[in-house]
């Protein structure tokens, strides 16, 4: 199946709307949108967040919709770090509306192709904790807050937030199925590969040294495991820049990222039976 993957598009509706044309203008048959849908921050209000979600994500993509009729893609959608929990029932809603797959910590089997999300990324030194979790322990990084220390937009369970691991929730949602025919779409990628390069070299803080590389040690170890198809990946937007890499073999898998800097549409097109052949390109 020929797809479109894009991730880390931050509100920008002029990348939007250009990921609605060139989807009426190619026809792909799966999208897959990885995250960081709306403008993060303190001074971001559930209002702006909302319309952004409706008035141009949401109609824009039933324009599409319209437009294409029959045509009209199968879209797999999650949220990442960066968007806040509270808005997370209009993408419900709008997934009940067949507009998209709402697909964070879900499956959903399409044709022959397993299909997952998962949005959550380990600690970060950002304040909004509604989409972090401990990665494989309850260690944290140098510099970066534990899941408890922050902010969240919608009520948790403390014992929930201070104890549980994406290493428990992968193992989890996979279960003992077959990965062979699978795509998981992450918002953060795998650790210690060229998708999660920081510009942090050479930082420190209290004369300890920050890791440069600031991805999931569990989703590492969980695409060494199962050796899925194909795994998408953003949340890093520098990496591309520092290492010129954007796709990666784990064993088998092929670990694509389509996050970037800049204001440009980034947009990776792969066929899921030939994975390996995967093209990035930026579109203004």
């Amino acid at each position: 199946m020929n797809c479109f993957f894009v991730t880390d598009l931050h509100g920008n509706v002029n990348a939007f709307s250009t990921l609605f044309q060139l989807i009426i203008q190619e026809k792909p048959e799966l999208v897959f949108i990885g995250g960081d849908l709306l403008s993060g921050g303190f001074l971001r209000t559930a209002m702006h967040n909302g319309d952004m979600l409706t008035k141009v994500i949401g109609a824009g993509f039933d324009q599409v919709r319209r437009e294409l009729g029959d045509s009209y893609p199968q879209i797999f959608i999650i949220m990442g770090n960066d968007d806040p929990k509270s808005e997370e029932s209009l993408l419900l809603r709008q997934d009940k509306q067949g507009l998209w797959h709402y697909i964070n910590q879900r499956h959903i089997r399409w044709q022959n192709l397993d299909i997952y999300g998962y949005s959550w990324v380990p600690p970060t030194p950002f304040h909004n904790k509604d989409w972090e979790r401990y990665d494989v322990s309850r260690y944290v990084d140098i510099g970066c807050l534990a899941p408890e220390e922050g902010y969240h937009t919608t009520p948790v369970v403390l014992a929930e937030v201070q104890n549980r691991t994406i290493k428990e929730d992968l193992q989890e949602l996979a279960g003992s199925a077959s990965m062979s025919r699978a795509v998981w779409l992450f918002h953060s990628p795998p650790y210690n590969t060229g998708l999660d390069r920081a510009p942090l070299d050479g930082k420190m803080i209290d004369y300890v040294p920050l890791d440069v590389h600031v991805g999931s040690i569990a989703i590492r170890e969980f695409i060494e495991e199962h050796q899925p198809l194909v795994t998408l990946h953003g949340h890093v937007h520098e990496s591309y820049e520092l290492t010129g890499i954007w796709k990666e073999k784990l064993g088998r898998t092929v670990c694509l990222s389509a996050a970037s800097t800049g204001k440009a549409l980034t947009l990776v097109r792969f066929n899921t039976e030939e994975p390996d052949a995967a093209q990035r390109t930026q579109i203004s």
